[in-house]
């Protein structure tokens, strides 16, 4: 691994082909590693790892990026989703959405939505409301924080959009579920 150069910085946002076998540049927040001339949008460049062979790079853990196929070939699909997962998991109180995920893990929306939903099961939105939930039902039972800033918490600003999904989900208002006892078919994803 190496350090991110000016130049190299130029080339990534750049999305410079010329560059493409000089260095590949891996994106700490997705695990995923590009060519300079991947067209994802630019990560932060504090965020950015250089290194000389995709090798190197999968060796530090990173995978190839579906986009651009730093290897050659591209990522297993239950990998991808793995990977797509793993970032809902860890930023369930962003604003996720298809597009944006689609973006930060380096595919299509299209792409990622029919693959999603063939290695999951369910559609990367139902993935997203379903970690918010259980993320808000830890916070019901948890802590006394009013329904309106555990629906924020979790990535649900809108109190009135949270009720509704929370109790879609799980037969019961956030207030509901706080007051009664809490039984296996409550239970987590």
């Amino acid at each position: 691994m190496s350090e991110i150069t000016q130049e190299r910085w130029q080339a990534i946002i750049g999305n410079d082909a010329a560059s493409d076998g000089q260095f590949y540049y891996a994106v700490k927040t997705t695990g995923i590693f590009c060519r300079p001339s991947c067209k994802s949008r630019p990560p932060k460049k504090e965020n950015i790892s250089i290194f000389a062979s995709p090798d190197e790079a999968m060796s530090a853990g990173y995978r190839p990026c579906k986009r651009c196929k730093p290897t050659g070939s591209r990522l297993p699909d239950e990998e991808w989703v793995a990977v797509v997962t793993e970032y809902i998991d860890e930023h369930p109180h962003e604003a996720l959405n298809l597009h944006s995920l689609a973006e930060l893990c380096h595919g299509s929306p299209y792409h990622l939505h029919r693959t999603f939903k063939r290695v999951k099961g369910i559609t990367p939105l139902e993935y997203i409301q379903a970690v918010r939930v259980e993320r808000a039902k830890r916070l019901l039972l948890g802590t006394d924080l009013p329904v309106s800033d555990v629906g924020r918490r979790v990535g649900l600003p809108n109190t009135p959009y949270f009720i509704t999904l929370f109790k879609k989900n799980t037969g019961l208002t956030p207030a509901g579920f706080r007051q009664s006892p809490v039984s296996p078919a409550q239970g987590g994803l």
